[in-house]
């Protein structure tokens, strides 16, 4: 997977308190992907798989987050597409 390298202001990974606990990349990763899921723009198995997070940690963490899991036909079938992109 290509990465990217971002710089972010010190005071707004302060606030956002990424600096605690683990890594500021993974945890800015998991919030980008947190909302585009939020925005209906992937499917939840695309979001936990965009920020490397197996999907059970990320749907706790959608949870946690207060965000509704909102899980149709077409986030299945988007679902599938990347099991057997994956070869899972």
């Amino acid at each position: 997977m290509k990465t990217l390298q971002v710089e972010l202001p010190a005071e707004l990974v302060t606030v956002a308190m990424l600096d605690q606990g683990s890594g500021v990349s993974q945890e800015a990763a998991k919030l980008i992907a947190l909302e585009l899921f939020r925005e209906d723009k992937i499917s939840l198995g695309r979001a936990a798989e965009l920020c490397q997070t197996p999907l059970e940690a990320f749907m706790a963490y959608v949870g946690n987050h207060g965000v509704p899991l909102h899980y149709g036909l077409e986030e299945l079938h988007e679902d599938w597409q990347t099991i057997e992109r994956l070869g899972l």
